[in-house]
């Protein structure tokens, strides 16, 4: 079989390349406004691309129904940092709930049932729960368009990795 994407809408699109390109990590990105307003979104559109320097991408995309902007992406504009906060399967329900749309001055954090923890050098808190947790500092947010669909790649180097002392063993 081949698949024309000229001939396909972006929803249509995005569902055969999300079923080709799987399994993905989740990015779990905490953000925060220059106001001081808490952001916490999952992102399936992330990954490593680098580790001289050490670099990560996600990429929140534009909505397809409406083609706005998330607040996640607003935030980063605003405060170039973030934290990104790995997803394992006991966080994945509450995940889930941090993914609804609310409006900006609503904390996904406290929605969802997550623990907000200071970051050590950046302003976005830690998930709590998290047994991994990258703090970032934003390098460039890359349009890759400007309709519903488009990506916005968000490069992140990370600048201090945390782990949970359960998941280490002696090696």
């Amino acid at each position: 079989m081949t698949i024309d994407f000229k001939a396909l809408t972006t929803p249509e699109i995005q569902n055969y390349l999300q079923h080709a390109i799987a399994p993905r990590p989740i990015c779990f990105a905490s953000t925060i406004d220059k106001a001081g307003n808490v952001n916490l979104s999952p992102f399936s559109f992330f990954n490593l691309f680098s580790s001289n320097p050490p670099i990560v991408i996600f990429s929140p995309a534009r909505r397809v129904r409406n083609n706005t902007t998330k607040h996640t992406l607003e935030n980063v504009s605003e405060v170039a940092e973030v934290v990104i906060n790995i997803v394992d399967y006991d966080m994945v329900q509450q995940t889930s709930l941090a993914s609804c749309e609310y409006e900006r001055d609503i904390n996904e954090f406290t929605k969802a049932g997550f623990t907000e923890e200071k970051a050590t050098l950046v302003s976005p808190p830690m998930v709590k729960e998290s047994k991994i947790k990258l703090e970032c500092k934003v390098k460039e947010i890359k349009a890759l368009g400007t309709e519903g669909g488009a990506g916005n790649l968000v490069i992140c180097e990370v600048l201090v990795m945390h782990v949970d002392d359960g998941i280490l063993d002696e090696n």
